[in-house]
């Protein structure tokens, strides 16, 4: 599977990813809001969990790269994942720090959401945070999600829900056409 921006690349993560990809997990700023920062195992261990994810599903978190130099400057993808009790479609994404605030989750993103709703058959799109990770909320609005609902978490504290619709998504589409 391969997803093509204006700049950037998004493709199956591998091994080979690993450096790029340590870079930007065990970021102690990026990753503040995580329960934890990565390690070599973890880093690992998450690399092998989307390589399963691409067998299974046809989906995970792919690499970003920059399409002119094919850097690999973080990820972004389609996960299942457990919002609020709910297993829920959601679009995650890491950007290493030296490339963050140049739009390149919000392009990453609206390309996943796009294929999204073109090849998948979910209605809904979710993006979840940690009520502290105000950059997320403010990615999730830019590629067109809404905040939706709040709950306590035993792990993260307090969780904000941000979720685009298939109709919201369509009514995007036809203001650009």
């Amino acid at each position: 599977m391969i997803l093509e921006t204006e700049r950037l690349i998004l493709r199956e993560m591998n091994i080979d990813d690993y450096e790029a990809l340590y870079d930007v997990l065990a970021d102690s700023d990026i990753m503040q809001h995580y329960p934890y920062i990565f390690d070599e195992k973890r880093v690992l261990g998450w690399i092998e969990r989307n390589i399963e994810r691409y067998r299974i599903f046809g989906f995970g978190l792919w690499a970003v790269c920059l399409k002119d130099s094919g850097e690999m400057i973080g990820d972004c993808g389609l996960t299942m994942q457990n919002i609020g009790g709910t297993i829920k479609p959601e679009i995650g994404y890491h950007i290493r720090k030296d490339r963050q605030r140049k739009g390149y989750a919000k392009e990453s993103a609206v390309t996943v959401r796009d294929w999204v709703f073109e090849c998948l058959p979910f209605n809904e799109i979710y993006s979840y945070m940690k009520y502290t990770n105000i950059p997320s909320e403010k990615s999730a609005e830019s590629w067109g999600c809404k905040f939706v609902n709040e709950y306590e978490d035993e792990v993260n504290d307090v969780i904000r829900v941000y979720c685009i619709t298939r109709r919201e998504w369509e009514q995007i589409n036809r203001k650009l056409y």
